[in-house]
């Protein structure tokens, strides 16, 4: 895969073991709860790789984030290392290149969210997903049945981590807290309504209450989102009815040349 170049600045020798985790920043902080290496740029899209060569990964972008600074916020993230290392103080010039999709999993649920009962739709869609792509790094998140906080995890997944796929689940019925289908519907660029349909159609023919269903399918920036149901069975009914347009549609996304058939 292609790659871009970052370069470190380090004011100190810095030793770091294997799964430790740094922070990168414009420029590093001198005392600062986690080590911190002064980076241009200072966010990496989440899940890229890092080294001096794309055969060297060293590090794996995780989280982006905003940290105060002198005068204002200043762009971050944090990256997990992925051997030891020693790096010597000075500029040092790193690869950034992706290596495999990133993927995200939302369940949406106050009773799993409030711990009083397991989550294992979300879980059963990030499997699925991992045996179909090729996954180079994965998240998943718990959150009660609120709009806003389901709206904010998606712009943030979507348009700072550059997420490829997010898919949520539950929430998609029609009770008062199931607000999956609005707070996706209003962060959308583009709806994808071949996605909804081919998964009503799937869960229609395993149950008629699938008619109930108001799951949303679109992308947002160059992420894929796909809202899901709540119960294992129709996760994996759903899934499994789109899942071979999926790597294809990750690739249109990101403006892929190729042809969409054979032609």
């Amino acid at each position: 895969m292609p790659s871009t170049t970052i370069t470190l600045y380090l004011n100190r020798p810095l030793v770091l073991d294997r799964d430790e985790t740094v922070a990168l920043s414009p420029r590093a902080k001198e005392e600062p709860p986690l080590p911190t290496i002064g980076a241009t740029p200072s966010q990496v899209p989440n899940g890229d790789l890092l080294g001096p060569d794309m055969d060297t990964p060293c590090f794996r972008a995780l989280n982006t984030f905003w940290i105060p600074g002198t005068r204002e916020m200043e762009p971050g993230c944090f990256l997990r290392c992925l051997r030891g290392l020693e790096l010597e103080t000075g500029e040092h010039v790193y690869a950034s290149w992706k290596d495999g999709y990133t993927l995200a999993t939302i369940t949406l649920s106050d009773k799993a969210h409030a711990g009083l009962r397991s989550d294992s739709s979300g879980p059963l869609a990030g499997k699925m997903i991992s045996s179909y792509l090729s996954v180079s790094h994965s998240q998943h998140y718990v959150l009660p049945d609120e709009p806003s906080s389901l709206r904010s995890l998606l712009h943030h997944l979507a348009l700072e981590q550059r997420t490829d796929l997010i898919l949520t689940t539950g929430g998609t019925g029609v009770t008062s807290r199931d607000i999956t289908p609005e707070a996706t519907g209003s962060v959308l660029d583009r709806e994808l309504p071949g996605f909804e349909r081919a998964m009503t159609a799937a869960s229609l023919a395993k149950t008629p209450q699938a008619v109930l269903s108001r799951a949303k399918a679109g992308i947002l920036g160059k992420s894929l989102i796909i809202n899901l149901p709540g119960s294992k069975n129709a996760v994996r009914d759903n899934l499994e009815a789109v899942l071979p347009a999926l790597k294809h549609t990750l690739d249109k996304i990101k403006d892929d040349p190729g042809d969409c058939a054979n032609v």
